[in-house]
């Protein structure tokens, strides 16, 4: 597990964009921590890699906010109001994970069924400063794991 500490906003989203920058259609991040953690700050940072930030909602009440630029489909997903798997299955969720790059909030609740590679980030915050967050990094599969290393993670 690799370890990032982000002392503002803009180191989060900087972060996030330099992985987007990395990955492949088929590639997943989880995004697991609390409220207020980080997450939907990552996820706009992510976005910025193909000029989308302006696009960001949460996607809580959708479940799955798709974007597209040029040839790639980036699909944020919020799994945490879902009932059960069931409900995951009956939108068609597995088939986001082969037709882009998911970023999956909550994505925790459904690791089980979640392809053998992806990149899980939990984010913690600080107890004394509002500002630092906390970003573990643990990539499953060779070729993140090896795109961890080249972030310097």
């Amino acid at each position: 597990m690799s370890k990032f500490i982000s002392h503002n906003e803009n180191e989060t989203k900087e972060i996030a964009s330099k992985l987007a920058s990395k990955l492949d259609r088929g590639d997943i991040i989880v995004l697991s921590g609390d409220l207020g953690s980080g997450k939907t700050k990552f996820t706009e940072g992510f976005l910025s890699h193909w000029g989308l930030e302006d696009e960001i909602s949460s996607p809580t009440f959708t479940i799955v906010n798709e974007h597209k630029k040029d040839d790639t489909n980036i699909y944020h997903l919020d799994v945490y109001r879902l009932a059960d798997m069931g409900e995951f299955y009956s939108i068609g969720g597995t088939e986001y994970f082969t037709n882009g790059i998911c970023v999956i909030e909550w994505g925790e609740l459904i690791e089980d069924i979640l392809p053998q590679n992806y990149i899980k980030i939990s984010f913690s915050k600080d107890d004394n400063d509002y500002s630092i967050r906390y970003l573990d990094f643990k990539a499953y599969g060779e070729r993140l794991q090896n795109v961890i290393k080249e972030l310097g993670l």
